[in-house]
């Protein structure tokens, strides 16, 4: 099973970048998308069904912003949408599709782009945190993928000394995802690939992304109980329709 995780910063106007030619091109068996900005009824999703995909959204109350949403080749066998936590749905963050060996998660965890925003991150974090720890118990094989917005080391940060007060790198949040994943996950990207500069969102400002001066901030987070199955990690790069780039997990069984 190929899954990709993408920000697209706006599924509409990655569209209108040739989104539909590169996910015929990348051709994954799950793709999960966050920040889609958009409602259902706002996109012309019989381009994505004529690209094989069922597709499954959960957007946010104010329209245009934030919003996830799943495209799978495979029907599933559920969808969740959301997680029932009021403060933590109505941004539309997090929708699950459920299969016979794995169940899937498009994630978009806030940022802290202010004092209030930060507290919300704060907050929705401690609450996913408690939220996974429950699922887990019902779902043990289970595939967290999706924009965190937490860079966790130093090497998944061009500038690690200039950053430390900033939110994404900051040591509360970095000590938040180092617990997640001692929880149980697996940072598939990292378990493989040990290099630095490697990177998933670069800043418009400053020709950040030529020059390669970005955050990983992206993860397909994968439950232990999978750890045997994880065959390749990859950040696709290459893929121009935002500020963030889609990265890979594919997982294999015998």
């Amino acid at each position: 099973m190929k899954i990709i995780s993408y920000n697209v910063n706006g599924i509409r106007a990655a569209m209108r970048k040739g989104f539909i030619e590169w996910l015929q091109q990348a051709n994954p068996d799950v793709l999960c998308i966050q920040e889609t900005k958009a409602n259902e009824d706002q996109v012309d999703t019989a381009l994505i069904e004529a690209a094989g995909y069922h597709h499954y959204w959960f957007s946010a109350q104010k329209k245009g912003y934030s919003g996830v949403a799943i495209f799978t080749k495979e029907q599933p066998k559920h969808i969740e949408y959301g997680t029932g936590i009021e403060s933590m749905d109505y941004e539309g963050r997090t929708i699950r599709v459920d299969f016979d060996k794995v169940s899937v998660m498009s994630l978009y965890l806030p940022s802290g782009t202010n004092s209030a925003r930060l507290s919300h991150k704060f907050e929705f974090m401690d609450l996913f945190q408690s939220y996974v720890d429950e699922l887990k118990k019902e779902i043990p094989n289970l595939v967290i993928c999706g924009d965190y917005n937490i860079c966790h080391e130093a090497i998944d940060i061009h500038d690690p000394v200039r950053n430390k007060k900033v939110s994404g790198f900051l040591p509360e949040e970095r000590e938040w995802i180092g617990n997640f994943i001692d929880s149980g996950f697996i940072d598939s990207f990292r378990h493989l690939n040990k290099d630095p500069h490697h990177y998933t969102w670069w800043s418009y400002r400053a020709n950040a992304r030529a020059n390669n001066k970005g955050w990983r901030i992206d993860y397909n987070m994968v439950s232990e109980p999978l750890q045997e199955n994880i065959q390749r990690a990859v950040i696709l790069s290459d893929a121009m329709h935002s500020d963030h780039c889609p990265h890979m997990v594919q997982l294999s069984w015998s």
